[in-house]
């Protein structure tokens, strides 16, 4: 197995709530990821991104690893959520806060 696909776990793996991203939460690259950050950032809730923009082996790799041909791509304790429509389609309905609630480290 590639060191890409390994290192893709390990960011899975050790991160509750992961954006795999064009940019960055501060500085999106592209509109949908953009609106992803939006949604993810209206949670309240610390996350961690990978800017794929920057990381052009998993750029190549994450689609086939996922199944998922897009990005953004949002993973939550492991899982693939979905992208962009389905982030936000989950946050006007209030399903994505409570998945991300639940997900997120509590702080006690």
């Amino acid at each position: 197995m590639s060191n890409t696909i390994e290192t893709i776990k390990e960011q899975i793996t050790s991160n509750d709530i992961l954006l795999y991203m064009k940019g960055t939460p501060r500085m999106p690259q592209c509109g949908f990821s953009a609106q992803a950050v939006q949604a993810l950032m209206a949670c309240g809730e610390r996350f961690a991104f990978v800017n794929i923009l920057e990381n052009p082996d998993i750029r190549a790799e994450l689609p086939k690893y996922a199944n998922w041909p897009t990005f953004p791509q949002l993973w939550i304790k492991g899982e693939l959520v979905g992208g962009c429509d389905i982030i936000v389609e989950m946050a006007s309905n209030g399903e994505l806060q409570s998945l991300v609630k639940e997900a997120a480290p509590s702080e006690e």
